[in-house]
């Protein structure tokens, strides 16, 4: 029984330390596409707005992937490098 539960806190440590792999770039990724869109919004509706906006609007977007792509880069690279060994 003792040991089926350090296995069990092993593993829920590792979860964890995988989960937090790359937070800070998803965050930073959710934030960029949400104030993207918020350009790109304003730049379609308002009357008179600039073509660069678009344009600005697009490219934050696309930062904001760019980041969420990264941090699953991240994560799968340190799973690679540190598989989950219950023995370990």
């Amino acid at each position: 029984m003792g040991d089926e539960a350090v296995a069990l806190d092993r593993q829920a440590a590792y979860l964890d330390t995988l989960r937090a792999q790359g937070r800070p770039a998803r965050f930073g990724g959710m934030i960029a596409c949400l104030i993207g869109v918020m350009i790109l919004v304003v730049a379609r509706f308002k009357l008179g707005a600039p073509l660069w906006m678009l344009w600005t609007g697009g490219l934050v977007v696309a930062f904001g992937w760019g980041l969420f792509v990264y941090a699953l880069v991240r994560r799968l690279t340190w799973v690679r490098a540190h598989p989950f060994d219950p023995n370990g």
